[in-house]
């Protein structure tokens, strides 16, 4: 009887043994993941974001770069910034570099699959989060932005081509080995075919001191055509470009040649405005929106968010006559007169949001 009363015993003290053992294990459990889930988005404050930029040039760019240091100083974070001034070897060592450095997240802006590729796959064997823009990466885990590039140039074409009646001679200015580039090259090859009476009597263009080239080379050709209708427009598939173009045409006084680009910057606004410039119309993105949301989508990945592939900003057509006459304005302004422009919402959760005001 003994026996079997002290074996009672023991096996109820091990059957409620078991059962706070159990329950601790579930309280245990439950404490590490709910702490876990919060705090992911409060620790994000003070991360080290690197920004590795194949180059930075002109005002589009610096807008761009606006926009990055906003959008993660919102969050409590700091950007360093790596220029390879249009040299990819420097860009893909710039890349190690950051990696070395231990940076908690990696933006980059253009590059090649060429030169990042295996950089950018080191970076994510790390378990450093990378998001990409204009840049051709297909690597697994790495979300890339575009513009709608294509859409871009398709609206700045058509509206060339309706002003110039379907025909006439334009000047294209363009360069290739750029994702970006060789977006809108595919709208103008299929331009080309819609409007076999608009004849291309010139292409150039390059990456290095663009605006300045172009002013050159387009003073050239203008010699080279020197009356009124022997060219009727130019098309310059970056802001750059369009600039350059732009005074070259306005110091020879030849303004009956339109000028359509792509991409608009404040300064570039000055020159939409000035009635006596030929810049008539660009359809862009707005650049801090470019930066602003590349770093949401990264600060998506560190929270541990699922995030797509590829993201694709939407464009807006800007022409001068949209915009004021009786004063100048800024890319800040420009939502008043044009919509669609600026203040994107994409890639901004309610919990970035939350952490933005804390």
């Amino acid at each position: 009887m003994k026996r079997t009363k002290l074996l009672n015993v023991f096996i109820s003290l091990a059957l409620v043994g078991s059962v706070l053992s159990a329950c601790g294990q579930k309280n245990s459990a439950s404490e590490t993941a709910t702490p876990a889930a919060s705090a992911s988005a409060s620790n994000l404050s003070g991360k080290k974001i690197a920004l590795v930029m194949q180059f930075n040039t002109g005002t589009f760019s610096s807008q761009y770069v606006e926009g990055v240091k906003e959008q993660v100083e919102k969050l409590g974070g700091k950007v360093t910034v790596f220029v390879a001034d249009t040299d990819l070897a420097k860009m893909a060592s710039n890349l190690d570099a950051a990696i070395n450095q231990k940076f908690d997240g990696i933006l980059i802006d253009h590059g090649t699959a060429e030169a990042l590729e295996a950089g950018v796959k080191k970076a994510v064997e790390k378990k450093i989060p990378v998001v990409s823009f204009d840049s051709i990466l297909t690597v697994p885990n790495v979300t890339s932005l575009e513009q709608g590039d294509q859409k871009m140039a398709d609206a700045t074409l058509e509206q060339l081509a309706k002003d110039a009646g379907g025909k006439g001679n334009i000047v294209k200015v363009w360069v290739a080995g750029f994702a970006p580039m060789e977006r809108r090259q595919l709208a103008y090859q299929a331009f080309q075919k819609k409007y076999p009476d608009i004849k291309e009597v010139a292409a150039f263009g390059t990456a290095k001191d663009p605006a300045l080239d172009t002013q050159t080379q387009m003073e050239a050709i203008l010699k080279k055509y020197p009356n009124k209708g022997d060219i009727t427009a130019v098309w310059a598939a970056w802001d750059e470009f369009a600039k350059g173009a732009s005074r070259a045409i306005q110091q020879a006084g030849r303004t009956e040649i339109k000028v359509y680009g792509i991409d608009l910057s404040d300064e570039d606004l000055q020159l939409l405005q000035d009635p006596k410039s030929p810049w008539v119309a660009s359809s862009a993105v707005d650049p801090k929106d470019i930066g602003r949301v590349q770093v949401r989508y990264l600060y998506q990945k560190l929270h541990g968010d699922q995030t797509p592939e590829k993201v694709v900003l939407e464009p807006v057509y800007v022409s001068r006559d949209q915009l004021p006459k009786d004063k100048q304005i800024n890319t800040t302004q420009l939502s008043e007169y044009v919509k669609g422009w600026g203040g994107s919402q994409q890639g901004y959760t309610d919990w970035m949001k939350a952490a933005e005001k804390k």
